[in-house]
């Protein structure tokens, strides 16, 4: 199937920067898209969340941009713009009107190149403030809010680079210095640990003269050492109960899986659909409409680059008990490992995939973060036919393989019940 397939430059600057240009004269805008290969992977136990939280530094300016301008020139220009960590990468990304291509590559080559020379530890204290609000808000006070913390922590071995939330520990993002973020910004926003994508509608060599003239002399910092990360492996069941301020049971179940754009991803991807990507799914219809026993369901497949996990999570509807929902969720399972998915039901979990991926493909946001993100998996921009490709090839079989493969392995069982009024 050929549907998506994209004409692209791809080259490196002097200083190791990798620099890749789409050209789409479609509409007059243009997206730039920064991805450092840096994430919470690369931090250790004690030292955890300083990725996430310099992402939130890098929007408090810079030598030439004071603190809050980055913002509003963007904005004041009719665009808009975010940054994002992850386990693997942290980005930063803009969507101007195309005669604003100056300003977004002067913008982000300016932190790179001076954002030591304009951070002072008022700054850094106010958005330690920040992250550690959002913590408060997101993690510790939500309600569910450390399932995927007590997830991680026991599904991956606890040094591996997966084992932390990717927000950190309160006591870890309290206690960070400005020699810290000196050195994090040291080792990893180098021009050699980055990857820019300019897409939209552009001028080709004049785009090529200006991310020259903007990013070409900024000095790389050497290189990074890799991560070595063994794929992990449970060695049996782990059962957790965690007491929280919530009114209803909900039981959480995470199994190892395969890596982003493995070869058992894509059919992960699409067993989670079969199970609860719609009304009509199996979970969805069986727990919720049918047996009424379950608030919600949901199952994805989560995949980075040292490994994964495939989780299912499902509230309970008062009065019944988290052991009757896994019951249930395992009968959904193993029928489906069993007798595999009816034909039409496979091929409108498969037109579904294809159908949500190419309506994204109308945003040139989404365009520019894909190619960034194949160039980092897989070392080819223009990988959308194969991404695609992945799903029109999955049949009962593969279906059948990956539910043996990994769903039927060791597993954590995590339940959060409400705290006992006493």
């Amino acid at each position: 199937m050929d549907i998506l397939n994209i004409d692209y430059e791809k080259f490196k600057l002097n200083n190791g920067m990798e620099v890749i240009l789409y050209r789409n004269t479609d509409l007059p805008i243009i997206a730039g898209n920064i991805w450092y290969r840096v994430g919470s992977a690369n931090e250790r136990k004690g030292k955890t969340g300083i990725a996430h939280l310099f992402e939130h530094m890098m929007f408090q300016g810079s030598l030439n941009v004071p603190k809050e301008m980055h913002f509003k020139y963007i904005q004041e220009a009719g665009g808009s713009l975010n940054g994002s960590t992850s386990f693997d990468r942290t980005n930063y990304y803009e969507k101007v009107p195309s005669n604003f291509l100056n300003l977004i590559l002067w913008l982000e080559s300016d932190r790179m190149a001076n954002f030591l020379s304009a951070l002072t530890q008022e700054k850094l204290d106010n958005q330690i403030g920040v992250v550690k609000n959002e913590r408060l808000e997101r993690y510790d006070n939500q309600p569910y809010g450390l399932a995927w913390e007590l997830i991680v922590s026991n599904l991956f071995p606890k040094n591996h680079p997966y084992s932390w939330p990717t927000i950190g520990f309160l006591p870890d993002i309290t206690a960070y210095t400005l020699k810290d973020v000196t050195n994090f910004f040291n080792t990893y926003y180098s021009p050699s640990n980055a990857s820019y994508v300019l897409a939209g509608d552009f001028e080709t060599e004049r785009a090529k003269d200006s991310i020259g003239k903007y990013f070409e002399n900024i000095k790389f910092n050497g290189p990074i050492k890799q991560l070595d990360v063994k794929q992990p492996a449970l060695g049996k069941n782990t059962l957790i109960t965690h007491k929280d301020n919530v009114q209803l049971e909900r039981i959480y179940l995470a199994w190892h899986s395969d890596n982003a754009y493995g070869k058992d991803d894509a059919a992960l991807d699409i067993v989670s659909d079969l199970l609860s990507g719609s009304k009509s799914s199996r979970l969805y219809k069986n727990l919720v409409f049918e047996k009424e026993i379950a608030q919600d369901v949901t199952a994805y497949q989560f995949s980075g680059r040292f490994g994964g996990f495939f989780a299912i999570i499902s509230t309970a509807k008062p009065g019944i008990s988290l052991d009757t929902l896994k019951d249930e969720i395992f009968k959904e399972i193993e029928k489906l490992k069993t007798d595999g998915a009816e034909e039409k039901e496979l091929l409108k979990s498969k037109n579904g995939m294809k159908s949500n991926f190419i309506y994204s493909m109308q945003n040139l946001d989404f365009i520019a973060d894909q190619i960034n993100s194949y160039n980092f998996f897989l070392g080819e921009p223009n990988s959308f036919n194969f991404d695609l490709n992945r799903f029109e090839e999955i049949n009962n079989e593969k279906i059948k393989q990956v539910i043996e493969n990994y769903l039927s392995k060791p597993f954590v069982e995590l339940h959060i019940i409400p705290h006992k009024e006493g």
